[in-house]
């Protein structure tokens, strides 16, 4: 009897000491955060999995400059130079709206920037007629405003467009290296124009790339606007005022290299995930970050996309995401 008390005093010990160490020890790291990714690049749409395996895809023969996955499983692709498309996960064309000249201008048309908005229109914006679109599943033009453009372009009047929650939209207008936003009524209530930050301009779509044609920007819930700076090689935060608050600079995440910056997605956690066009096979599509800048996750699948992916989402992140 006395041997199993001093046995069981011993165990009740070492669970102490146990318990005493657990406590001091820092947590085991927890595993790397992955996602699945929609995308659009080499003649495709496609949806790939936290594994990098193709779970749909979708031909699509153009650019895809914008596109999304909508709350009702359909996606919204650029299906062509002036034509979007809203299609099933059956592949099936549900809706669709093709771009016009409008009266008085005969040059071409380009779609770049589009959005499904809560009330179910679409928000459209179309280079060469210089104006931003709400349609409804009629394709009948409900609200339109002009767009202030000085260099005009079809190609780059627009890239990414983004209406905020207070009616007033976000657009980059690559072509003026200007971001603006217009209020409902089409006025102008603030601009951000960029510079070469210190650097001379040089031609060409990879890092060796450098210009002033910004091609997304959200607006953050503390009244910033956050900015893919295109050829611009950066990130950047800029107050109402103008200021920069927060960048990421072309070498400042170690072991990757930014070419065109494209799209934005802010998690609910605070990390940003951003597009890395152009880039070349060394360097990821996708990079998310943290707001201290630590690299949490990447996405680089040569696989099935191209050195063009320019516009692409996370999946499954719950909560709301600002993209």
């Amino acid at each position: 009897m006395r041997m199993f008390r001093v046995a069981f005093v011993g165990l009740l010990i070492c669970g102490w000491c146990a318990a005493a160490r657990s406590a001091e020890e820092p947590a085991a790291a927890s595993a790397p955060v992955q996602h699945r990714v929609f995308a659009v690049d080499n003649g495709h749409a496609a949806i790939i999995s936290a594994k990098g395996e193709v779970e749909w895809e979708y031909p699509c023969l153009t650019d895809g400059h914008d596109s999304a996955m909508l709350d009702n499983g359909n996606v919204l692709l650029r299906v062509g130079t002036a034509k979007i498309a809203e299609v099933s996960p059956e592949k099936k064309v549900v809706w669709q709206y093709e771009a016009r000249p409008v009266p008085g201008y005969n040059g071409p048309i380009e779609i770049h920037g589009f959005q499904r908005q809560p009330d179910g229109l679409t928000m459209i914006a179309e280079g060469g007629n210089r104006r931003i679109i709400e349609v409804d599943k009629d394709g009948k033009i409900l609200h339109e405003i002009p767009l202030v453009v000085e260099h005009p372009n079809p190609h780059v009047d627009t890239r990414m467009v983004r209406k905020l929650d207070n009616g007033h939209y976000l657009v980059c207008q690559a072509g003026d290296s200007t971001v603006r936003e217009y209020d409902g009524a089409g006025k102008v209530v603030w601009s951000y124009k960029l510079d070469l930050d210190g650097r001379p301009a040089s031609g060409g779509h990879g890092p060796e790339g450098h210009g002033t044609e910004p091609y997304g920007a959200v607006r953050l819930a503390n009244g910033n606007t956050l900015i893919a700076a295109g050829n611009g090689n950066r990130v950047i935060e800029v107050t109402p005022e103008g200021k920069v608050v927060w960048r990421i600079d072309q070498h400042e995440l170690p072991g990757i290299t930014l070419a065109w910056v494209t799209t934005l997605e802010v998690l609910p956690n605070g990390n940003l995930i951003f597009g890395n066009c152009h880039a070349g096979s060394e360097n990821p599509q996708l990079i998310e970050v943290t707001r201290d800048k630590r690299v949490v996750w990447t996405f680089k699948n040569f696989k099935t996309f191209g050195n063009a992916v320019a516009a692409a989402q996370v999946l499954d992140v719950p909560g709301k995401v600002i993209r």
